[in-house]
């Protein structure tokens, strides 16, 4: 037997962990905390003892995850339940599953509908970081239009990703080969890649998805929360200069968007190096912040590092 095989027969054998459970109860909790999931909206973690697995929260509001019982084991294969006893579960678990079943290197999603990025989930200006602490999301989020990966069968345009070939589209949105202006509203949106290599780890860690929300990834809970707190600021940055060119404070006229000094590609990426060492200090603040509300309640304890 093969070394790799029997390494994941030996990981297969043992239960996930407490720890892992709790840490993704507070990641539910600091999600809604701060205002990026309300009773909708959702984060996975794919099971470290079986890659082919992942928990997400049974139908349930962020807010009100509080046990090992409140979540749930899916396949990465097809969405659908470890327990085929399972009760309801989110109907865009598919949004997991495609992306585990594409990347390998990642082991957290999250989706949201905050509507602070909506406005450049359906206009021409892209949603690009302008400081430091913004690098994680990558130098331009890709937007993905479900339009476009509609089958005749579907009975639904509802925007919602309920099966596996618009949860496939919206994955291959996260490593795009080109971007392409879509319609007179210039609406972007994305040519998948031909290429048969796949990186395990997605060159765009945040997709945009048009007139619904955004998806972000991380190598680890911890990693998707930051990626989307950096999201969530980095939109009310771009949004408040955009503001600030449209009421004339710049000479030359309206905004417009090339006017804003964008950080390039290497700045991103040596941002995100700069400030992973020190991930840890807003997660432990995250932590404290929903253990002290009054609101949440989390049944496994503090997760470690909090």
């Amino acid at each position: 037997m093969a070394e790799d095989q029997r390494s994941a027969l030996l990981r297969a054998s043992k239960p996930a962990t407490k720890e892992l459970f709790s840490t993704l109860i507070a990641a539910n909790h600091i999600l809604h905390y701060h205002q990026v999931v309300d009773a909708y909206g959702h984060i996975s973690v794919r099971n470290p003892q079986n890659p082919a697995t992942f928990f997400l929260a049974k139908s349930l509001a962020p807010a009100l995850v509080s046990s090992r019982e409140d979540l749930e084991e899916y396949h990465v294969s097809d969405a659908s339940p470890v327990d085929k006893d399972a009760p309801k579960g989110y109907a865009e678990r598919f949004i997991h599953s495609e992306i585990y079943k594409k990347f390998k290197g990642v082991h957290s999603v999250i989706h949201a509908h905050s509507e602070v990025v909506l406005p450049f989930s359906i206009s021409s200006i892209p949603l690009r970081p302008v400081f430091h602490m913004g690098g994680v999301m990558g130098a331009q989020c890709p937007i993905y239009d479900i339009q476009q990966h509609y089958k005749s069968s579907d009975p639904l345009h509802s925007l919602l990703v309920t099966n596996e070939h618009t949860g496939a589209g919206l994955a291959a949105g996260f490593n795009p080969s080109t971007m392409l202006a879509k319609g007179t509203n210039l609406i972007r949106s994305f040519v998948t890649s031909q290429s048969t290599q796949v990186p395990e780890f997605p060159s765009s860690p945040t997709v945009l998805m048009r007139g619904h929300g955004f998806t972000c990834v991380g190598a680890t809970i911890e990693e998707a929360v930051q990626t989307t707190a950096m999201l969530m600021q980095g939109s009310y940055n771009v949004g408040l200069v955009g503001e600030r060119f449209g009421r004339g404070e710049k000479e030359t006229g309206p905004a417009k968007h090339e006017d804003i000094k964008y950080l390039n590609d290497r700045e991103c990426k040596d941002a995100w190096t700069a400030n992973q060492g020190h991930a840890e200090r807003p997660w432990k603040l995250w932590c404290a912040e929903v253990a002290n509300s009054g609101l949440y309640t989390n049944d496994l304890g503090p997760p470690p590092g909090a």
